[in-house]
């Protein structure tokens, strides 16, 4: 038998019984991954074979790294556990962590803010359970990302929080019944990946079928400012009579009444809850990330916690914690090292990991709010899966990106070269100054066309889909690699 893990989650033997498989020793893990990069001391390793990789190249590698076992389909040397298929077993250890929890499960889902909302649901019941809660990590939220995440909870759990993404219809019925979700959340629906649907609506139907996974009387907690809002109702009134709305309405059930900035930036926001039988009561609180998106995370954030007995205080204090995540809106205080005038310190905004048409208005519009000692820049990267409609949303952003105040305006991708012709339009028509445009085709040439340009009290935002690796340009920035 191999030494044991420090804080072992799943034994040799449980991990068999879970997946149908035979063990051909005993051993405990730590942590599971499917990524040989990922493997440390005492981990497990499912070896998936996928169109263009196999798993099972690395056993030996994760061996060397200290992997304490494999789950294959293929006998290896070393300790492993034999099964048909590793795919599937990875799907049947997801459902034995599940069936074995005793912890509140919550789902989330949206077209935007779903990471940074299951980041931010982490911190606010982690700090009240005291390290008992689990989530998600990174943006494991597809097929095999979500029993993955499910596989790594301790069975100890308070709390598990899991992420759940989809580009198509049906994806998020099979993940949510893995997740069986006792809270389900979506943030917004947004036109993302609306070239694999018909129309927004679609969109709307299909992240609604996270509440098809809802465990009995659990709780579906939904935007009320949506326009999407009655049709997410009924789609969760179908599987739950336990529907908690949240947003800026004076009917959503948590509600922001008064928003104003905070010192430090953020939003000073106090919220109230409507009567769950104890009478109405409100909060105050800091939300420590700027923006109107996040007061609406954050409300959502609260409603969840609220719904699954958490302490709000401590959700509160949370929130006014909070650092953006790296992609989803981090700041960085860059160094300027080009000389005359690029020298002092720019604030860079990472928002590299992804956009899609709200995304990208909601982040410009608090560029346009940010006080700035210098200028504004933007690298804004195109928008994808819009199919046959990305043109008028490329087209439309042109108004935000004008709005925003920025002066120096580097557009990446194909895309984009519908905002760089309504730019150069809205420049000759309407505007008595012209900021400098660019288009270029990738992030190294962003990264050529900004490094001369950014100086002192300079505020730049970095912002497009994950695809055109925009956040080289922030590596490099932050890194003085420019």
């Amino acid at each position: 038998m191999t030494a044991p893990v420090t804080s072992a989650i799943w034994t040799s033997s449980a991990i068999a019984a879970a997946v149908g498989g035979e063990a051909s020793a005993d051993f405990e893990v730590g942590g599971v991954a499917f990524d040989s990069r990922e493997i440390g001391p005492g981990d497990l390793f499912f070896a998936l074979k996928g169109e263009q990789s196999d798993g099972h190249l690395y056993v030996d590698d994760i061996y060397t790294a200290g992997g304490a076992g494999a789950v294959v389909s293929e006998p290896v040397d070393g300790p492993h556990i034999l099964v048909p298929d590793t795919t599937k077993a990875l799907s049947d250890l997801a459902i034995a962590s599940r069936v074995r929890t005793d912890a509140k499960i919550i789902g989330v889902t949206g077209s935007v803010g779903k990471t940074g909302t299951k980041e931010a649901l982490f911190a606010a019941l982690n700090r009240a359970s005291m390290g008992k809660s689990h989530r998600s990590v990174k943006s494991y939220n597809n097929h095999v990302g979500v029993p993955l995440s499910l596989s790594r909870m301790p069975a100890g759990c308070q709390y598990g929080i899991f992420e759940m993404g989809m580009n198509h219809a049906g994806e998020l019925a099979q993940l949510t019944r893995l997740v069986r979700p006792d809270v389900a959340i979506i943030t917004a629906i947004a036109p993302a990946h609306i070239g694999h649907f018909s129309d927004v609506e679609a969109i709307a139907d299909a992240k609604a079928e996270i509440f098809q996974g809802l465990t009995h009387e659990g709780t579906a907690i939904i935007p009320y400012d949506s326009d999407h809002y009655q049709r997410l109702r009924k789609a969760a009134l179908r599987h739950t009579k336990k529907v908690v709305t949240f947003g800026f309405d004076a009917d959503a059930d948590v509600r922001a009444i008064d928003v104003v900035p905070a010192q430090g930036g953020g939003s000073l926001v106090t919220a109230s809850f409507r009567d769950d039988g104890e009478g109405d009561r409100s909060l105050c609180f800091t939300v420590a990330e700027p923006g109107k998106h996040w007061v609406s995370n954050a409300l959502a954030i609260l409603a969840a916690v609220r719904a699954v007995g958490g302490d709000l205080a401590s959700a509160g204090l949370a929130l006014a914690e909070l650092q953006g995540l790296d992609g989803r809106g981090r700041r960085h205080q860059i160094e300027l090292k080009q000389g005359e005038p690029n020298t002092g310190r720019a604030l860079l905004i990472d928002e590299s990991y992804n956009a899609n048409p709200v995304s990208m208005k909601a982040t410009l519009g608090q560029l346009a709010r940010e006080n700035c000692g210098g200028k504004k820049i933007v690298i804004l990267g195109a928008m994808g899966e819009l199919g046959d409609q990305a043109q008028t949303y490329h087209e439309a952003l042109a108004d935000d990106i004008v709005a925003s105040g920025a002066q120096t305006i580097i557009l990446v991708g194909d895309e984009m070269a519908y905002t760089s012709a309504k730019l150069a339009e809205i420049v000759s028509e309407k505007l008595d100054h012209t900021p400098e445009i660019s288009h270029v085709a990738g992030s190294s040439e962003a990264l050529t066309e900004v490094a001369g340009e950014i100086g002192d009290e300079d505020v730049l935002l970095i912002k497009g889909s994950n695809y055109l690796g925009l956040s080289k340009v922030v590596t490099a920035l932050v890194g003085g690699e420019y």
